[in-house]
């Protein structure tokens, strides 16, 4: 997820190696009239989205359950926490488990990275400990 400031870095960067090779006025024109454009379409393409984690491991011998959601730069996710835990209180449940309850924080993999090192896919994942048996 990139803030306003680090599109308009990310724009700047990427125009100024585009126009290494013109002349100093016509690279100054052309680099102010895309960096506008290009930071328009790169803010104007910054979605907002719910998601709701699936379960994508865990394990019935460890009574653990792992969900998540995918992501891109491109997104700012907003998760849906609740429906996640009913998901995971049910994999417990169908384990023979009480309930579910959440590890501490959430872990983020970047799966894929730009030129410049930034995570523009990935996933984020928590994992719920079944408890109570039987």
């Amino acid at each position: 997820m990139h803030s306003a400031g680090q599109f308009a870095y990310l724009c700047q960067c990427k125009i100024a190696v585009s126009f290494v090779h013109l002349s100093e006025s016509t690279a100054m024109n052309l680099r102010s009239r895309s960096l506008s454009a290009l930071c328009l379409v790169a803010l104007a393409g910054c979605v907002e989205v719910t998601k709701t984690p699936v379960p994508t491991g865990g394990s019935r011998a460890d009574a653990s359950v792992v969900l998540s959601y995918d992501f891109t730069s491109a997104e700012k996710v907003t998760a849906d926490w609740a429906a996640a835990q009913a998901a995971a209180d049910a994999r417990c449940r169908a384990w023979g488990y009480r309930r579910a309850d959440p590890f501490e924080g959430v872990r983020t993999q970047c799966n894929q990275s730009d030129g410049w090192g930034n995570c523009i896919r990935g996933m984020v994942s928590r994992t719920y400990q079944c408890l109570g048996r039987g």
